[in-house]
């Protein structure tokens, strides 16, 4: 087998080329950045029997193994297997391996299973959003954050979904302290004020962050039951105009969210320039060449928004 079509093998089954001839490094996708302590012993296992003994932890909170055999290939695709089933990864075959390379490892913040900041589990979505866009081979960023703290940094990324909730007053519980106004305009933004013996919300300026339901000593504040989120996007790194992700949606719910995604990957195949450097095309920049009207038509397209959601309607990086 030639190194040429051993190449191509390794980039679509989630390897990585290195410098070392015919060596390679395996990526391993953790949907949310959260796994069982026992798959670290595979992790451990490929480390040391197949590779140079050392692991990766990657920026998007996946690992890599490197120093690994070209060769040897496909039985460490073998020994992960217990990993991708473990992590619920779609797979194609069995014992092959990531059956896709382009949709990175989606990232998420600790969520609400841990820090009190948090509006949502982070890793149930992640999880959820791993399932409907993966296997893809479309370059696409996905970070999930609980609050707009947004410690997983998702403006970022194309994708960026960051916690909401709006928040329920009980003025009968309020005993005046005005804790959460004096937080408000400290930690969040600024949209509480005290009338009349009361507190009064900016419904309108509201970010969704909680920090008021955190503060109150008597319960007055409380979350909202319903899961709503702020989708921004096409922010990026790179060699090229790095920007910060622009909000898109605000007050959107989750379904409408993966359904938004999903119609990107149409939006990406009928828009992406098939001539660009490695076949690759970041989505940000097809936004661009596109405009955002044209992109907006085809992310919502057939998706039946929750009445709370707010679209934006023009996005200038």
């Amino acid at each position: 087998m030639s190194i040429d079509i051993k190449t191509k093998e390794l980039k679509k089954n989630a390897f990585r080329v290195t410098k070392e001839r015919n060596k390679t490094a395996v990526r391993i996708r953790v949907p949310g950045g959260h796994l069982d302590a026992q798959y670290l012993n595979v992790i451990k296992d490929v480390a040391e029997q197949y590779g140079n003994g050392t692991v990766h932890i990657t920026t998007r909170q996946g690992f890599e193994i490197p120093g690994i055999d070209m060769e040897s290939m496909p039985t460490v695709n073998h020994m992960i297997q217990s990993l991708i089933v473990g992590l619920n990864i779609n797979q194609t075959e069995p014992n092959h391996g990531y059956p896709a390379a382009g949709t990175r490892n989606i990232s998420a913040c600790i969520g609400s299973r841990v820090c009190p900041f948090a509006n949502y589990d982070t890793t149930a979505f992640a999880q959820k959003l791993e399932q409907a866009v993966f296997p893809n081979d479309y370059h696409v960023k996905i970070a999930l954050t609980g609050c707009p703290n947004d410690c997983i940094k998702a403006r970022m990324h194309d994708f960026g979904i960051i916690g909401m909730n709006e928040p329920q007053y009980d003025a009968y519980r309020c005993i005046g302290c005005q804790s959460c106004v004096k937080n408000c305009k400290k930690r969040a933004a600024g949209v509480l004020k005290f009338e009349n013996f009361k507190v009064v919300r900016d419904a309108d300026k509201c970010i969704g962050c909680g920090e008021c339901v955190i503060k109150c000593p008597s319960g007055a504040w409380t979350r909202g039951s319903t899961k709503l989120f702020q989708l921004v996007i096409m922010g990026r790194t790179g060699k090229r105009d790095p920007r910060i992700a622009q909000p898109f949606i605000r007050w959107v719910d989750a379904d409408s969210i993966i359904h938004i995604i999903r119609n990107t990957y149409d939006y990406v195949d009928k828009y992406i320039d098939r001539e660009a450097p490695g076949g690759k095309e970041h989505v940000g920049y097809i936004v661009d060449r596109t405009g955002y009207q044209e992109f907006k038509a085809w992310a919502l397209k057939d998706v039946v928004l929750n009445a709370e959601a707010q679209v934006a309607e023009y996005i200038n990086w």
